[in-house]
């Protein structure tokens, strides 16, 4: 530090005018090595040769202060931001406008039903213990009447003076007749015929996974209750409900909060459209949880109009027996690109499969517009198909689709 001090002396000396034009450039640069170095020395009053450090890090609100808002402009800001929010204001009012469309096609069921029990130390029997179960359910059209849809364990085991149920505005409809389904837990009350609204039945089909849906129904017994979700998931099957009897199940997964008391309500789309039957949830706790499962509407009017036409459901016919042994090796050798389908091993002779052409071999992939998963997929659909309408069949035959047109028959007493 000294030498270099002593070289700027000697710099500065006037006995040295041969090297007095450099000293400015000189003392630049050892001003420069003395800032690094954390030092500092008298130089000209020039711009500093760095800029101050951390002087990039200020934010800018700090170093440029924005001016004191006036009142006038305030009053700007308020009047653009109310602009903005009436824009998503509309949008969020479809739901709140879907609501009160649908309301009161929705109806809150209560049911008094006996349940016997036993003691259990001793055997012996007891009065019949009475259980008072609430649930929901959705006035539908069928054959131009008017009935209530719902889930059979809401009602089932309770005579039907002891079943009431209350429209949205409070008033009590009488139900005539109970019809019950326990394979696909659907039921239908048949009521005096008055004028009431009915749901608009929507095509479950084309329902998809993210799909905004609402389900509406009574919660604990608070009666006309309405939560939001999305479709989760489709097609689940093989679920173990409480009930055992449910063997065709094709379930609806939302997590719109669901909670006993909202079976038997509808899950219903944005266009106010009922898509499904609420029916279960998967919970550790008795309560909502995110995960409800509902009935899909094209499943529970096939077995609602069923129930009402006949007293009783009557399974499809379609007359193969499909390979439980199939797999994705087996998908793949037979050249279709996803590991789906049912893999036909026996033509039932004089069936419809039969009659429209299917042979051994084929892999149903498709039907009635619905991909087939597996084996067991396609006999829960068509056990539940509508045999009024012929289906549309697609099946892998040597590494190529065809279509194929069959009309379902009722399922032989002897199957």
């Amino acid at each position: 530090m000294r030498d270099v001090l002593q070289s700027i002396a000697m710099f500065s000396s006037p006995k040295n005018t041969c090297l007095c034009s450099g000293k400015n450039l000189l003392k630049k640069i050892i001003a420069s090595g003395l800032a690094i170095a954390g030092l500092s020395v008298a130089v000209d009053a020039q711009q500093p040769a760095f800029t101050p450090r951390g002087s990039e890090q200020i934010p800018i609100s700090v170093r440029n202060k924005p001016e004191p808002m006036t009142n006038v402009s305030r009053d700007s800001q308020y009047a653009q931001i109310a602009q903005e929010v009436d824009v998503l204001e509309r949008q969020q009012s479809l739901l709140r406008r879907v609501v009160r469309l649908v309301a009161p096609t929705v109806v809150h069921i209560e049911a008094i039903k006996e349940e016997p029990a036993s003691e259990k130390n001793t055997g012996r029997s007891r009065e019949p213990k009475k259980i008072e179960e609430a649930g929901s359910g959705v006035l539908v059209l069928i054959n131009q009447s008017t009935v209530i849809l719902t889930n059979r364990h809401v009602i089932h085991g309770a005579e039907l003076q002891s079943i009431r149920v209350e429209t949205s505005d409070g008033a009590l409809l009488s139900p005539k007749k109970v019809l019950e389904d326990p394979s696909t837990d659907i039921a239908v009350i048949e009521i005096d015929q008055i004028p009431l609204p009915n749901g608009k039945i929507a095509d479950s089909r084309i329902l998809d996974i993210g799909d905004f849906v609402f389900a509406v129904g009574s919660p604990f017994g608070l009666n006309h209750s309405v939560s939001y979700g999305i479709v989760s998931a489709k097609g689940r099957r093989n679920l173990e409900l409480g009930s055992k009897a449910i063997v065709f199940q094709d379930f609806i997964q939302t997590d719109a909060a669901i909670n006993p008391g909202n079976s038997g309500g509808p899950l219903m789309n944005m266009r106010g459209e009922v898509v499904g039957i609420n029916t279960a949830i998967a919970s550790n706790s008795g309560g909502n949880e995110g995960i409800g499962f509902a009935i899909p509407i094209n499943i529970a009017m096939n077995v609602a109009t069923q129930l009402v036409e006949r007293g009783e459901v009557q399974r499809s016919y379609l007359g193969v027996s499909v390979e439980r042994a199939f797999n994705a090796t087996a998908t793949n050798e037979a050249g279709a690109p996803p590991p789906r389908g049912a893999f036909v091993k026996v033509i039932k002779a004089n069936s419809p499969a039969a009659l429209a052409g299917l042979r051994y071999g084929d892999v149903i992939l498709e039907f009635d517009g619905t991909p087939v998963d597996n084996d067991e997929h396609l006999v829960q659909l068509v056990g539940l198909t509508n045999q009024r309408n012929p289906v549309d069949v697609i099946v892998l035959r040597d590494r190529q689709q065809y279509k194929f047109n069959i009309q379902l028959v009722p399922l032989p007493q002897s199957n």
